[in-house]
């Protein structure tokens, strides 16, 4: 295939822009990769967050992780999901900068240990561990 995608950024508007900034790159260790600013107030920050996967989900496994993660639906139809290394420890660092816990690190069916926030930025998140690596 000679077209490859060689990237996949996810731009996101947010009304805070410093605490959107604060929560994804101090309290999540996401590396600044750029940042630039034009005329008034315009400023973007381009995040690196390691690999990038896009996850294709029917309604039916939409509702069922919502389900084992949460207990009950709760997720708009996008949501982040970022691996770290200790799921329990990074979800009170986030809720102590500033995100809502949504539900506390839980072990899912697949091996992995997963929280949920409302991070800043109006944004809809999982804290993930996998357990067999």
């Amino acid at each position: 295939m000679t077209g490859e995608v060689r990237q996949m950024r996810l731009i996101v508007e947010v009304e805070d822009f410093d605490a959107a900034v604060s929560f994804f790159r101090d309290t999540l260790g996401l590396g600044e990769e750029a940042a630039f600013s034009g005329d008034g107030d315009e400023r973007v920050m381009i995040l690196e967050a390691g690999r990038a996967t896009l996850e294709l989900a029917n309604p039916a496994h939409h509702r069922f992780v919502d389900d084992v993660e949460v207990g009950r639906p709760v997720a708009p139809r996008f949501r982040l999901a970022f691996e770290v290394a200790d799921a329990t420890a990074r979800t009170a660092e986030a809720a102590e900068a500033g995100a809502e816990v949504v539900a506390p690190p839980t072990e899912t069916p697949w091996r992995s240990v997963n929280s949920r926030l409302d991070a800043p930025g109006d944004l809809h998140i999982t804290l993930f561990q996998e357990l067999d690596q």
